[in-house]
């Protein structure tokens, strides 16, 4: 048993300093609460962290709420264009046609912890690196963490750090058998900040504008993942501009990493004085850029529950954990569901001689109604960007 630590109990004890973890920290934080954020790695990963994110124009105004937005870093979308692999039909989502000046922006991981690590200095915001927590238990109206530096008392206890570890605690969960090769690609003209989701037989391609590149997902068999990330630039370049039409020619391409795709939502995502976000609570398939916007939403709701009970004693906390997950849940199952269908949806025929055409054709013919039709591209846009309250 570590020893306790001898200080007054903490409002909030948040594991892991990426960007969730500090997202909540800052909100928290901001209303004057004690707040203590712990992260097992060292202080430069996160910041070292060149994965390319693309946050949707409500994640925008999360970040900019909690004065934490990358503006000089942050590349804006301002056209998304939606295709499949040899059929006809396609549709776009353009920014002026929901009012806005960018549908998202693209950024690098590390750059959005920066801007929020910078925010939480301002804010005095505790966060420790190198501190690992070993155990949590809740003790009547507090949670006691163990960590390597003692046992702190907490008022709730957040979750923001690894994935779900505990098969039983899923509600939702599939292996797609796919990877995503990522890589930045520099196109021979520039991009004129349009980005691509590309349905193809083996999985989605999206290009993302980032600086004058584009963030590359590709899409793979996981039996596949090894040879198209070590293949030979001009190779994968070719492969690359292929899939999608020739639509973009590249003239470089940086280093390329490979990932395994899954899909695993937590069941409960409250227990007591205790609350999960971010991949501790889902894993999301790349597929429409979902997985950190619904957990930024999460981050949200989180704040606009607790504040009020935690700054003013206005309610019991378990109480009002319950509240949250209970609004979370609807949003959380939509987002699940709709990266889930499009993956399973653009996979139906796949190889297939005749159930391959037919299916094609059909979500061809749907991609054309939908371009054809502005009420259904508003509801899908504003569901990509705000969640449910898109709706």
């Amino acid at each position: 048993m570590s020893e306790v630590v001898v200080a007054p109990p903490l409002d909030a004890f948040i594991v892991g300093a990426g960007p969730v973890g500090l997202a909540a920290g800052c909100a928290l934080r901001a209303a004057g609460l004690q707040v203590l954020v712990a992260d097992a790695g060292p202080a430069e990963r996160a910041l070292e962290d060149t994965r390319v994110i693309a946050l949707s124009a409500g994640s925008r105004d999360i970040l900019r709420t909690l004065q934490a937005w990358p503006t000089a870093d942050s590349t804006p979308i301002g056209t998304i264009h939606i295709s499949q692999r040899g059929h006809f039909g396609r549709t776009e989502l353009r920014a002026a046609d929901y009012g806005l000046d960018a549908l998202g922006h693209v950024a690098r991981a590390g750059t959005v912890v920066r801007a929020l690590r910078s925010r939480a200095q301002a804010l005095g915001l505790d966060v420790r690196h190198a501190l690992a927590v070993t155990g949590a238990r809740e003790d009547g109206d507090f949670v006691q963490v163990d960590t390597a530096a003692g046992t702190f008392r907490t008022r709730v206890l957040i979750w923001c750090e690894g994935r779900i570890a505990d098969d039983e605690a899923l509600t939702r969960s599939r292996d797609y058998g796919q990877h995503a090769v990522i890589a930045l690609a520099t196109p021979v003209r520039p991009h004129g900040h349009v980005a691509y989701e590309r349905f193809t037989p083996d999985g989605p391609v999206a290009l993302l504008p980032c600086g004058r590149d584009y963030a590359v997902v590709f899409t793979c068999a996981a039996a596949e993942a090894a040879a198209l990330r070590d293949e030979p630039d001009a190779q994968f370049l070719a492969r690359l501009s292929d899939a999608l039409g020739g639509r973009v020619q590249f003239s470089a391409l940086g280093p390329r990493s490979a990932w395994p795709l899954t899909l695993r939502m937590r069941a409960d995502v409250v227990r007591g004085h205790q609350v999960w976000l971010g991949n501790a609570a889902q894993t999301l398939h790349p597929v429409a850029g979902q997985g950190l916007n619904l957990a930024l939403r999460d981050v949200g709701q989180l704040a606009e529950c607790l504040l009020p009970v935690l700054a003013r004693g206005e309610g019991d906390i378990a109480d009002v954990l319950e509240r949250y997950g209970r609004l979370r849940r609807t949003d959380r199952a939509a987002t699940g569901g709709f990266t889930d269908a499009l993956v399973r949806i653009f996979g139906i025929g796949a190889g297939h001689p005749l159930l391959g055409p037919l299916a094609g054709h059909a979500r061809g013919a749907a991609l054309a109604l939908l371009d054809a039709c502005p009420p259904a591209r508003q509801f899908i846009g504003r569901r990509m960007m705000f969640g449910a309250r898109g709706w």
